[in-house]
Parts: C-alpha cells; structure tokens; sequence
C-alpha cells in the first residue's frame, strides 16, 4: 500500500477525527481554521485515498456487559494456507472474538475475546475457541485492568 502524503492540516484534521468522529463539518473547520467548505473537500479527499476507513461509536465494555478481556494464544495443526483460511473464517463468525492477529513465533494467532464473567469465558472457551478448525493448543491470559487503550494513530 502507497504512504499518503499528508501535510500539517490533513495532520490536525484526522486528529480531531480520530477523537471524536461526530463532530460537526463546520466545527471541525474550526478547529483547524479552514472554511467549511475547504474543510469538507480535504475530509473527502482523505476518505477517498482509503486513508479514513470508517467512522464507528466506541462502546464501554462494562456497560455493555462484557467487562473481561482474554488474549488467547492459538496454535494450529497445520500451517498451510487452507488451514489459515478455515481458521480465520470461523473466527469472523464469533463476535466475542474482537481482534485476531496472524503471528510470527510459538503460537499461530493471537485473538482478543471478551465475555461478561467467568461462566461465559469457559462457555466461550470451551464451545468457541476449542472448536476453532485445527486448534491443538489454546493459551489464555486474563486481563486485570486496561491501563492503555486508544484507536488514535499518530500521525
């Protein structure tokens, strides 16, 4: 993928962006003193560069029931790229199953998973993660308190 070039107002527009997406066309102007319509053309512009993928609402974890975090570490059978593919593809189907992330190391994967105690995360555990297509070995770390968590890039 080509590096977007991106100069100082670009820079201060996806800033803002990035901490709150629903803000206002001419407020965000504003903020980075241009007019609105000037302002309207640079966001477009960076949607259609694929830079911007989307706009989404951050839910709180707690709030929405689900206040434990696991990262699981998975280790396949097989390596190859019909086993990947099965894998990753069940994955897609278990919403508790946030993040996935292909690995260089002992583990193939690492998955983030959240659950509401620890009845659900042993139900997920066990009707879930153990069921995943080729999965020989599962480890799990429990997360104890979110001390960093940010979609902000820097740029």
């Amino acid at each position: 993928m080509r590096k977007i070039e991106l100069d100082a107002r670009d820079r201060a527009i996806l800033s803002v962006l990035q901490k709150d997406g629903s803000i206002t066309n001419a407020d965000l102007a504003e903020r980075v003193n241009l007019s609105p319509s000037a302002c309207l053309r640079r966001v477009k512009l960076l949607e259609d560069s694929g830079l911007v993928k989307g706009t989404v609402m951050l839910l709180d974890e707690a709030a929405a029931g689900l206040p434990g975090a696991a990262f699981v570490f998975v280790t396949l059978d097989q390596q190859g790229r019909q086993s990947l593919d099965a894998f990753e593809a069940a994955v897609a189907r278990h919403p508790e199953i946030l993040e996935c992330y292909l690995l260089a190391g002992t583990a193939d994967y690492l998955l983030k998973v959240v659950f509401a105690d620890t009845a659900d995360f042993e139900r997920i555990h066990r009707n879930a993660l153990t069921t995943l297509p080729g999965v020989v070995r599962v480890q799990s770390t429990l997360a104890l308190r979110t001390v960093k968590r940010t979609t902000v890039l820097p740029v």
